[in-house]
């Protein structure tokens, strides 16, 4: 009986030392970098990731990076993982970078993506004609503040989110002058002080959010996109200015340097099978920015109700 308690012992130390290695035998020991950047949803995106990667037993860094000058990082290896390349901003810049194969797409996050102009529903009593275009000339004072008045105002994201706001107001000969806030919490507590005082704002808002919930509002509805729009001048409304047309819409995508493929295709794998949906991811948006927890609170949160989920992403 003794001998067999001891051949157990032996074997379920065995099985051991194979599951410590599967999970920490991990082919390199240097950093991982993951970039981040300054929106809410980012910032969980990414700190999922990380957390998930450390659990595999890799090595992580977290390194605050602008969205499109990222890609120059990513090229040279300095930096290895984006968790978020918007189809609405980021296709310029993911064909631009993904040619030569130094950068890669990773596939989709699992989330579609809107940016666009957007206002509070109460406004189309100002402006009934709205959601289309053609209407913000005939009630761009309705949007005015003194600052811009008789102009309207559209209040747009920080500038380093790119988006073409300012070249679209030219190319359709808008009465608009863009006003781009500082950053992402500035943006949305100004939505809020708005609406509450029923005060007329024009903003760039994006979902997944929470923001399209919270509030009564409606996507202003431009000229189609088409990637003629943006690239040839001659194409569209105005012959002679590209970006008369709306933003493109589509999948949020995660890129990476060809690097982490080469030199930690485990964590590669673990990427690529990384998934949230719009309504999970803007829910957990809510939970920072409505109901007051960190970013790390509901990212652990999350990991501890997805075990499962986020385990087999590492298998």
């Amino acid at each position: 009986m003794k001998i067999l308690k001891n051949k157990f012992n032996i074997l379920l130390s065995f099985i051991f030392i194979l599951f410590a290695q599967n999970i920490y035998a991990v082919e390199s020991k240097d950093p991982i970098k993951l970039t981040l950047h300054d929106w809410t949803g980012q910032l969980i995106t990414t700190n999922i990731m990380a957390e998930v990667l450390k659990e595999a037993g890799y090595n992580v860094e977290l390194v605050p990076a602008d969205y499109i000058a990222q890609f120059a990082g990513l090229q040279t290896g300095d930096l290895h993982v984006a968790m978020e390349m918007w189809e609405t901003t980021g296709r310029d810049a993911i064909d631009e970078y993904t040619a030569d194969g130094r950068v890669v797409n990773v596939g989709t996050t699992g989330m579609d993506a809107i940016e666009e102009w957007w206002y509070p529903s109460y406004m189309k009593e100002k402006c009934p004609g709205l959601p289309n275009w053609e209407a913000l000339n005939d009630c761009a004072e309705a949007f005015s503040t003194p600052e811009t008045s008789p102009k309207g105002r559209y209040l747009g994201g920080p500038v380093t989110w790119g988006g073409y706001d300012d070249e679209r107001v030219e190319a359709l000969g808008l009465d608009w002058e863009v006003i781009h806030a500082g950053t992402d919490g500035a943006l949305f507590g100004e939505l809020e002080s708005a609406y509450q005082r029923k005060a007329p704002i024009m903003l760039w808002v994006y979902a997944p959010h929470w923001a399209p919930s919270k509030y009564d509002g409606e996507f202003v509805e431009f000229p189609p996109y088409t990637t003629e729009c943006y690239t040839d001048p001659s194409w569209g409304i105005n012959k002679n200015a590209a970006y008369d047309c709306g933003k493109p819409r589509g999948p949020i995508w995660k890129v990476a340097s060809s690097m982490l493929k080469d030199k930690w295709p485990g964590a590669y794998d673990a990427v690529e099978a990384f998934t949230l949906d719009s309504n999970e991811m803007g829910n957990l948006v809510a939970a920072v920015d409505l109901d007051g927890n960190t970013v790390e609170a509901v990212v652990a949160e999350w990991m501890a109700n997805n075990k499962d989920r986020w385990g087999n992403w590492i298998k």
